[in-house]
Parts: C-alpha cells; sequence; structure tokens
C-alpha cells in the first residue's frame, strides 16, 4: 500500500527507530543490519493497516516495544476488520507497551523527536517533529501529504478536527520544515501553506 516507513538511526549509539512498520519487515530488518543499527522502538503514526500491520512481526523478532497514542489503540483492535474492506488478510495484533501524548518527546541515542497529537485522520493520529538546525523534519503520518491531507471518511475520521490539527499545529512550523509524509514525495511546510488548497485560509 506504499506506506512510508522511515528509519531514524543514531551514527554514535547505532541505536535506531522505526516510525510505521506496516509491512516489508525482512527490508527493515535488513537496512538495520546493513547500518549495524538496534532497535530501540517501533512508533506507529496511527493505527491503520498499512501503517502497523508488520509491527507484531517487527516486535517478536527484536524485542522493540511499539508505541501509539492512546486513542488509536480501540481502532487497532479493528484491525482485522480494516483488513477484510480491502480484501487482505489479517495480520496478528500485538500490544501496545507505550502509549503517546502530546508533547512526549522520544530520545534514542543524539535523536529527539517531539510528540505532535493531531487527530482527524484518526483520533490518535500523531506526528513527530525533529530539530534538525534551522531544517526541522516533520513525520506527518497521514495528516498531511504534498498538496494533500489525510482522507477522513474512515472509522474515526473527522474533517473539522483534522483541519484544526493542521491550522493549530503544522501550520505553526517554520516554512522550511521538510514533511516526510505517510505516502507520496516528501513537501515542505511553506510548500503546503502556499501550495495545498486544504489549507488555504486557515
Amino acid at each position: 500500500m506504499q506506506c512510508n516507513c522511515s528509519i531514524l538511526g543514531d551514527e554514535t549509539t547505532h541505536e535506531a527507530i522505526v516510525v510505521d512498520p506496516g509491512d516489508d519487515i525482512d527490508e527493515i530488518l535488513g537496512i538495520l543490519e546493513r547500518h549495524k543499527l538496534r532497535l530501540q522502538y517501533a512508533v506507529v503514526t496511527h493505527a491503520h493497516i498499512d501503517h502497523i500491520g508488520g509491527a507484531k512481526k517487527l516486535k517478536e523478532i527484536t524485542g522493540a516495544p511499539v508505541y501509539l497514542n492512546e486513542q488509536d489503540v480501540p481502532l487497532y483492535g479493528y484491525v482485522g476488520e480494516q483488513a477484510r474492506m480491502i480484501g487482505m488478510s489479517p495480520p496478528e495484533i500485538t500490544s501496545i507497551d507505550v502509549l503517546l501524548r502530546e508533547g512526549d518527546v522520544l530520545r534514542c541515542g543524539g535523536i529527539r523527536a517531539t510528540v505532535l497529537h493531531t487527530p482527524g485522520h484518526t483520533p490518535g493520529s500523531v506526528c513527530l517533529l525533529l530539530p534538525d538546525g534551522e531544517q526541522a523534519r516533520l513525520l506527518a503520518g497521514d495528516t498531511l501529504f504534498r498538496e494533500s491531507i489525510g482522507r477522513t471518511d474512515l472509522r474515526g475520521g473527522d474533517f473539522d478536527q483534522i483541519l484544526r490539527s493542521l491550522k493549530e499545529k503544522l501550520l505553526a512550523l517554520d516554512d522550511a520544515t521538510i514533511v516526510v509524509p505517510g505516502h507520496g514525495p516528501l513537501t515542505t511546510i511553506g510548500h503546503e501553506r502556499e501550495r495545498n488548497p486544504f489549507l488555504q485560509g486557515l
């Protein structure tokens, strides 16, 4: 389903975070091994199957705990129903080890990522903000795409709420912030402020 999975690694400690392990766990493990990285935990931006479907397998192999916002735990319980809707075999689910909340700072070696709770696509959708000098990076999940936003017509979606999240949390960021969306190409906050039709007038 072409979900963007991000692997964040610290070059000094060789610790790593995997964000949105939807599938292709063997490929993820291969990247970790190639760069000699030890997985500390897996962060899931929201509980749709394409972002969390491989979490159990990754956890079983590495022992790394799984992080998810508490408001998406019920949605994770419907992952089997999600699979059936798109004609897939339902994946096995795992327990959620850590409940993400607004303002949490995730640490991994020298990596610091601040959790932004951005409900709308799902009740528990989160983004991760990584400062990097003058050009921060935002792992946006399915809240913001290049010239589009996450759909809100699935279970738990709320169009007005995602617009509030975009206005109050993401448009407050610097225009130079690089956005890594859950699907599709990279963009920036500045590009979306100017070109994204959903953000005009916010």
